[in-house]
């Protein structure tokens, strides 16, 4: 369990809690249980190193405010619209034997062992929070999914995974899907050729077509000169012809 000290405050305005933050502090508030609520303030720097996990505001810490030490469980985090810097908590007191709605993370485990995704397969993630009502005092920090042996096809439900005692999700009536071990979608594209290679049959091809180019045409040129020494062959005959049938002058 994170511990986390805090400070009772009292400042009120907007240019007293600004000065607060320009301190190195975050103003918070705490709630819950039958204490009135409490105006408090944690530093950042400690805060920071939790406030950055996906599980920040399902994980109960020990806050130690001014001395006494109690539970609690962060609730929301404002943060300054342009630098992103957190600067507000709210932190609700946990009380012993009530019940918590809280968004639990899922985390998958042994994806090495999932013989699903070693074919190829991918993890669909369907739910990477689920909603679950939880004791005061049994929280889990995360629920656990166990991918080893599962195959392609396979769908992960709520009742597959195993949820600590008295820890049920606030959806009932139906046996909702988390995840799925799907077929890959993408078919992957064969490598082309390095500049260089030869494809296979486009060599024969290229060579086909050139040498056909070749042998036409000498074969056409030749037909050509065969037809113009025809014509000239009908020329002198013609010519011949004339003259011999030209009368003798007397």
């Amino acid at each position: 369990m994170n511990n986390l000290k805090a400070t009772k405050r009292e400042t009120v305005s907007n240019g007293q809690l600004n000065k607060l933050r320009e301190s190195g502090f975050i103003p918070a508030i705490l709630y819950g249980g039958k204490d009135s609520n409490a105006k408090i303030s944690v530093e950042k720097k400690l805060v920071k190193n939790i406030l950055n996990s996906e599980s920040f505001l399902s994980t109960v810490l020990e806050l130690d405010v001014d001395g006494k030490k109690l539970k609690v469980i962060p609730r929301e985090v404002a943060y300054n619209v342009i630098s992103d810097e957190p600067i507000h908590i709210d932190f609700m007191r946990v009380v012993s034997g009530t019940k918590i709605v809280l968004d639990i993370p899922v985390k998958f485990i042994n994806n090495d062992d999932c013989p699903g995704l070693k074919v190829g397969g991918v993890l669909n993630i369907v739910r990477r929070k689920v909603e679950l009502k939880c004791p005061a005092d049994n929280i889990p920090e995360e629920i656990i999914v166990d991918l080893k042996g599962l195959e392609i096809g396979t769908s992960i439900k709520i009742s597959f995974i195993k949820l600590p005692e008295n820890v049920t999700p606030t959806i009932i009536g139906r046996d909702f899907v988390v995840a799925t071990v799907a077929a890959p979608t993408v078919l992957k594209e064969p490598e082309k050729p390095a500049e260089g290679e030869v494809v296979e049959g486009t060599e024969s091809a290229e060579g086909a077509v050139t040498a056909g180019a070749d042998a036409t045409t000498p074969a056409t040129a030749t037909g050509k000169e065969g037809d113009a020494t025809k014509k000239d062959d009908k020329a002198k005959g013609k010519e011949q012809a004339t003259e011999k049938k030209q009368p003798e002058k007397k």
